[in-house]
């Protein structure tokens, strides 16, 4: 089976249970579109577990986007003893007040191996994934394409333009793809549709659900 998450915000227990409840096994495939890091307690047990399992897809999210570049600042830091220039400083001390702290806390505490592996692990996440399931394609991103032009590849967008506001729900961004997107909360608390597009985040950092979408049978799930 075949299984999408977003917007995980270091809620590792979250989603151990989502994978308990969904009956994860290793036959099957699980995409997260971004935001793995941040708000949540847990976020280096989440990267931790997620970078042994071979058949989780991650997908980058503005969180982690930000978070490789922060912790790297970090890891030098705690290397070197060195101080980032001010405007990094600047960005680092904004970035914890929008759910960083608890990432940078957690990073802190790791050894220097540790911290290695989580760095190699958030800067290699990939920005879209696209998958084919029982004859429908589903192109999956964290939020949508900035500026995106009907036919174009998404391999010619920068990072930055996965990064954007979730598309309109009435507007099919990719002819002939479905796409999963997350960033955004939905008003309802639940996964959305809108002609062309799912939306999958449904406010986990905030109280909310952790959702999950089936793909062969469109089920969804929450914890």
């Amino acid at each position: 089976m075949t299984y999408v998450m977003t917007n995980l915000h270091g809620e590792f227990q979250k989603f151990q249970e989502m994978l308990t409840q969904i009956r994860f096994r290793d036959t099957d495939v699980l995409y997260v579109l971004g935001d793995l890091v941040d708000f949540g307690e847990e976020s280096m047990e989440l990267i931790a577990d997620l970078s042994v399992r071979v058949n989780v897809y991650p997908i980058a999210g503005e969180h982690d986007f930000l978070a490789a570049r922060m912790l790297t600042e970090v890891d030098k830091m705690l290397k070197e003893g060195s101080t980032p220039a001010p405007d990094v400083l600047a960005e680092m001390a904004a970035w914890m007040q929008n759910g960083g702290e608890k990432t940078i806390a957690a990073f802190r505490a790791l050894d220097e191996e540790q911290r290695e592996g989580v760095l190699d692990y958030l800067c290699d996440l990939s920005l879209f994934e696209e998958a084919e399931v029982r004859g429908k394609t589903y192109l999956m991103v964290h939020a949508g394409i900035a500026d995106y032009t009907a036919g174009s590849d998404p391999d010619d967008y920068l990072p930055e333009d996965f990064f954007s506001e979730t598309p309109d729900p009435d507007y099919p961004l990719v002819e002939g793809c479905t796409l999963i997107v997350g960033h955004a909360p939905t008003k309802s608390g639940r996964i959305e549709r809108g002609e062309g597009t799912i939306y999958l985040h449904c406010g986990v950092e905030a109280g909310g659900a952790l959702a999950c979408l089936r793909l062969e049978d469109q089920r969804e799930f929450y914890v």
